[in-house]
């Protein structure tokens, strides 16, 4: 197996890094640093450069699954285990940074939501729950549905809405097909929250559609939509 330290000195990812600072290194070189080593017939060099390959670009690595991982040459259990504890950390601390942020626009909620629905096969649906400054209190995924639909109780969501003492309330779910635009489903079940919202006291701001590289906004369409 090919160790890190079998690698010539001006190859070595972690002196790199040391040296000139991690915003230096190249995709190759992060990678290498989390799999520390390569496998039987290659260095972990070029373990890092086949598994870019091998799910298209280093914008694809949040498809990654398990099951994928471990049928690569090269990749066991432990580096399946780290490569996918890391993403999940970094798509956690990229959260964190709208905390505190107003959602206050739709592209905002897409910007939130994109990478945690990239690899989706079902529908998902979210809520993001918000104090009177249109901050997130909270977000959370309600229901996991089919391919083709979500079945969705509006007291569910508006149950959780209580619990929190939130102000208002945008919903937030995906279209595995990569077309966002809404069904109608979508248009009837999005009716049941406002109209639920408002009579309890805490409107539905928006209900986002996430598709493959887009999304559609209740709110920004309400001259042909129900908000």
């Amino acid at each position: 197996m090919w160790k890190m330290k079998e690698l010539p000195k001006n190859e070595r990812p972690r002196e790199h890094l040391i040296l000139k600072g991690v915003e230096s290194l190249n995709n190759e070189e992060l990678l290498s640093i989390l799999l520390t080593s390569g496998g039987k017939e290659n260095t972990v060099k070029e373990l890092s450069i086949s598994l870019i390959k091998e799910f298209g670009g280093m914008e694809n690595l949040s498809s990654m699954t398990y099951e994928k991982l471990i049928q690569m040459k090269g990749i066991g259990p432990a580096k399946a285990c780290v490569l996918l504890a890391s993403m999940e950390f970094g798509k956690r601390i990229s959260k964190k940074d709208f905390y505190g942020k107003k959602i206050d626009s739709a592209r905002l909620v897409y910007d939130y939501y994109a990478s945690f629905f990239q690899d989706k096969k079902q529908e998902y649906f979210c809520c993001m729950y918000l104090d009177t400054q249109k901050r997130i209190i909270k977000e959370k995924v309600l229901f996991i549905g089919t391919l083709n639909q979500s079945l969705v109780h509006p007291r569910e969501v508006l149950k959780e809405a209580l619990l929190l003492s939130a102000s208002s309330m945008i919903c937030v779910h995906n279209h595995p097909t990569g077309d966002p635009i809404p069904s109608k489903a979508d248009q009837l079940l999005t009716e049941r929250l406002k109209q639920a919202g408002l009579i309890i006291g805490i409107p539905l701001n928006d209900h986002v559609i996430v598709g493959k590289d887009s999304y559609y906004s209740f709110y920004e369409n309400r001259k042909e939509a129900i908000l």
